[in-house]
């Protein structure tokens, strides 16, 4: 009888191969199946450099402000105590003193005039007092304008005398202020205001050093 059972087992089994297929099949979970996204995938993490050893930036300079120079002359100190000013001074004070000594030679002799001219005039009749009285008013006159004309010779010759004198303290301020780096040189300080980076300097004894020729 158990032999007559596997026998129609297997008969079954012979003609129904499906149920062998689906018997080779293994058994699916009963777990939901996931489906991979990009989102669901980690991200590769990169594997990293070692950090080198790095030594802070170095500071930059600072930049400092550069300080002007400016230098200053005082010209009538130049005039009063320089070779060339005090040269100056000696030709027009000679000059001056000339015309001075003529001046009063002159005055001397219109004094005398008029006492003698005054001495005559009770004598004198009324034409000959004007004719008296105009010749010594045109002697005045001409005294008048030569104390004017020796004035003006004065101070021509003075302010020829002067101006070379300048052209030699312009030309010496000018080497002097190129070679020690002055932004500029003025006459007698007339700066009222400087900035901080500014450095005003008395140039006065240095001139007369170069104009004197030292």
């Amino acid at each position: 009888m158990k032999k007559t059972v596997v026998i129609l087992i297997a008969i079954a089994l012979a003609t129904c191969p499906s149920l062998t297929a689906l018997a080779a099949e293994p058994v699916a979970s009963s777990a939901p199946k996931t489906t991979l996204t990009e989102k669901s995938v980690a991200p590769e993490v990169m594997p990293t450099e070692p950090k080198i050893g790095t030594s802070p930036a170095p500071a930059l300079p600072v930049k400092t402000e550069q300080s002007i120079k400016i230098g200053f002359i005082d010209m009538a100190k130049i005039a009063r105590d320089s070779k060339p000013g005090k040269a100056v001074y000696a030709e027009v004070k000679a000059k001056m003193e000339k015309y001075q000594k003529q001046i009063k030679s002159k005055e001397t002799q219109l004094q005398k005039q008029k006492a003698a001219i005054e001495a005559q005039m009770p004598s004198l009749t009324p034409t000959q007092r004007a004719a008296k009285a105009q010749e010594f008013q045109k002697k005045l006159e001409g005294f008048q304008g030569y104390i004017q004309k020796a004035e003006k010779d004065v101070r021509s010759r003075e302010a020829e005398l002067l101006k070379k004198l300048y052209q030699s303290v312009e030309k010496s301020a000018g080497d002097y202020g190129k070679t020690n780096g002055y932004a500029a040189i003025v006459m007698n300080k007339e700066i009222l205001y400087t900035g901080s980076n500014v450095e005003v300097q008395d140039l006065t004894a240095e001139t007369i050093k170069m104009i004197n020729g030292n």
